[in-house]
């Protein structure tokens, strides 16, 4: 199954025109990350082996969601719901 979360765009950090999106394929074991630009957008896979830390900082409102690689690699996600940070994290784990 593939689950599909996308950044609030009343959040701040960028989003109100580019909002951050964040994919969980099940099937595959794989996590997207996107980050629409003007001009296409920088995706990010990382597979659910490679996913070495799983962290929510919680605001009043949204949260965010870093992801650090085994490769020393991190991948910041701004602006989601603080349930949809919650079920991200728990899917990846």
């Amino acid at each position: 199954m593939t689950y599909h979360y996308y950044a609030s765009r009343v959040s701040g950090d960028g989003n109100a025109v580019f909002p951050d999106e964040i994919i969980i394929d099940d099937e595959e074991e794989v996590l997207i990350h996107r980050k629409p630009r003007v001009i296409g957008c920088k995706e990010t896979r990382v597979r659910f082996g490679a996913i070495g830390s799983v962290s929510i900082q919680k605001h009043v409102l949204f949260a965010d969601i870093y992801i650090e690689t085994r490769g020393g690699r991190e991948i910041v996600a701004k602006g989601f719901t603080r349930s949809d940070a919650e079920e991200i994290s728990s899917l990846v784990r």
